[in-house]
């Protein structure tokens, strides 16, 4: 009988690299993959999509949507199609980088850069997340004051407690996990769909708004770039990388092409959804903000128009069930995005730190450094605060061609921005100076960072997962031994299984 060939090749530290597999004994919680040519192998692959595409329609993406549909009705739905397009290809290639190489992200940036660049990676990085996520707990927070009447900052709270009860679900298998995401992302579908029927937007104009680039008045580039910052988001590419580990993939050269494949089906099904739940969202606001008959106070409410303000607006002009629709699905995006959010907190200190913590100190960790802006803000300046602390954390991301597209319009809108703000600074002109060259030092070492990363000589290339054949295990017996944690054992402590589940 020929051996048994490894399943991942990972590494423990900054330059050494392992063919052990990501578990030492069975584990009945990793999905196997079919050895066979077949299009029903498709439905193997479903799941890691939906907890990725979850980071494009949660609460920060509504507050985005809203303000969008709000201020420019439907003309920049165009934006929304354009950065849709462009998060298939980024999470495609972070998939493929998964599935090819059997490391995720994070650990890759462990193995490639020096210890000093890694760190300043990782701070970055958590960061990103911990912003990322601040509108996922502040918006499941607005929810359950508007279903439930609980003040922000208990729900705060509550969303940071039900979100471990959540991930405990993964012990029991990680298909269960993706079926409630699943749910809830069709749930979130619904409830924007009916809204769609309430509002009644034009379909010409929403199809024009589609396909016809416009940037009119005042502002419009910058909700923009808030568009593009909220649908393309940083943590999600170390997500997707390691999401993917949890399938057992047959590893040959057509195994691993069919993964990739069925993995971009995948993953362009589930970002589909979420484009039309964002269309949705833009359209429904453009039609109540736009709407011959409403109040002044409401007229008030669509100039600056959060999510808090958005449930009292439709139930003003659409009707009470039309409030309730918006709040069940904020509560199901803010809830399922702070799932996913802690997965990709865990995957980034795991990967860049080789952190073996227990997972249960790992969730806390991570989803202690999530809720604590969310909580102080929420304590201290109550619904209004936690609302512009929405608006603040929206984040672009980078990637290449994409990547460098939306980092040049970033800069730009941030030197512009902080030119104006320094002029329109009541301060002496001494302290606009110093503030000055502190701005564009940062920015100048900010530049001077990326240059680094995209200018330095790589390291030696990272091997191919092992494929079955003699010569890979050849190469593979050369490498070192060393155990790491399963990916798929991100979770509350685990369940134990008996030899009779077995």
């Amino acid at each position: 009988m020929a051996p048994e060939h490894p399943q991942f090749m990972s590494s423990t530290g900054n330059h050494s690299f392992t063919n052990a597999p990501l578990i030492d004994s069975i584990d009945v919680h990793q999905i196997e993959v079919p050895d066979r040519r077949s299009w029903k192998n498709l439905f193997a692959y479903m799941g890691p999509g939906f907890l990725v595409s979850i980071a494009y329609i949660d609460p920060g993406n509504f507050e985005t949507d809203l303000q969008s549909g709000a201020q420019y009705k439907y003309e920049l739905l165009w934006i929304v199609l354009l950065a849709s397009c462009a998060a298939l290809v980024i999470q495609s290639m972070a998939a493929n980088l998964g599935v090819v190489t059997g490391k995720h992200l994070a650990e890759h940036c462990r193995t490639e850069y020096p210890q000093v660049p890694n760190t300043i990676l990782w701070i970055i990085a958590e960061i990103s997340v911990v912003a990322c996520d601040i509108p996922e707990v502040i918006g499941t927070a607005f929810a359950l004051n508007m279903l439930f009447s609980i003040p922000v900052w208990i729900g705060v709270l509550l969303t940071g407690l039900s979100t471990l009860i959540l991930l405990a679900l993964q012990q029991y298998g990680i298909r269960k996990l993706e079926f409630l995401i699943a749910f809830l992302v069709f749930t979130i579908c619904a409830c924007f769909m009916a809204e769609l029927g309430y509002a009644k937007p034009d379909a010409k104009e929403v199809v024009k708004g589609m396909f016809v680039p416009q940037l009119k008045g005042n502002g419009a580039t910058g909700l923009a770039i808030s568009l593009l910052g909220a649908l393309v988001m940083p943590h999600n590419l170390f997500l997707h990388s390691a999401l993917v580990l949890s399938r057992k993939i047959p590893r040959s050269v057509r195994g691993i092409k069919e993964a990739c494949r069925f993995y971009m089906i995948e993953s362009g099904f589930a970002l589909m959804v979420a484009f039309l739940i964002n269309i949705s969202v833009i359209s429904v606001s453009g039609a109540v903000c736009n709407s011959s008959n409403l109040s002044a106070d409401d007229q008030k409410s669509c100039e600056d128009l959060d999510l808090n303000k958005a449930s009292f607006l439709l139930r003003n002009v659409l009707g009470k069930w039309s409030s309730k629709l918006f709040a069940i699905a904020l509560l199901a995006s803010g809830q399922s995005s702070t799932i996913t959010g802690t997965y990709a907190g865990q995957y980034v200190m795991q990967g860049f730190l080789d952190l073996r913590l227990k997972p249960w100190i790992r969730n806390m960790l991570t989803r202690c450094l999530a809720i604590t802006p969310s909580l102080v803000v929420a304590l201290i300046g109550g619904s209004s605060g936690a609302g512009e602390l929405i608006i603040i954390a929206s984040i672009a991301s980078v990637t290449w061609m994409i990547g460098s597209l939306i980092m040049t319009i970033n800069i730009y809108y941030l030197i512009s921005s902080f030119i104006k703000l320094l002029l329109h600074a009541k301060m002496k002109m001494v302290g606009k100076v110093f503030v000055g060259i502190l701005g564009f030092s940062g920015v100048a070492v900010y530049l001077a960072g990326i240059a680094y990363l995209v200018v330095r000589k790589n390291r030696k290339a990272t091997p191919f997962l092992a494929l079955t054949s003699a010569a890979a295990e050849d190469c593979n017996e050369s490498l070192s031994h060393l155990p790491r944690e399963d990916i798929v054992s991100m979770q509350l402590p685990e369940r134990i299984v008996s030899p009779a589940d077995i």
